[in-house]
């Protein structure tokens, strides 16, 4: 059977809507839906599973294990798995991305400190 739902029905901060595919059956990956505002980003973390960026619009300076790399919309970054990686918003306009994760729930282990702002939250 089919679900369709809203964005804004979905868990979000200001700055990204949350899919967690395993409360939707048996969806075997995760999705984060960007909208980021200039200089902001997630802090640097990895998942056990790979993570697959789909670069709509904006610009972002990602880093991935020792690489730092610019993106613009239109571009594809993947993220191996236990890769760490962050990005952060560096141009002037708003940062649209899909973060495609490899897992049905998200599994975020935050290196420096957890980030509240882009902490997956339990549906509730």
């Amino acid at each position: 059977m089919a679900s369709v739902m809203r964005f804004d029905d979905l868990p979000h901060t200001e700055h990204a809507h949350e899919f967690v595919g395993a409360e939707y059956g048996d969806v075997p990956f995760s999705i984060i839906l960007v909208h980021a505002a200039a200089g902001v980003g997630p802090r640097l973390h990895r998942h056990p599973y790979p993570e697959v960026f789909v670069v709509e619009s904006g610009e972002a300076r990602f880093q991935l294990g020792d690489d730092t790399l610019v993106v613009r919309g239109g571009q594809i970054v993947v993220g191996p798995a236990n890769v760490p990686h962050g990005f952060t918003n560096t141009g002037t306009e708003p940062l649209r991305l899909t973060a495609i994760h490899g897992a049905a729930a998200f599994d975020t282990e935050w290196l420096l400190e957890p980030d509240a702002a882009w902490a997956s939250k339990p549906k509730g």
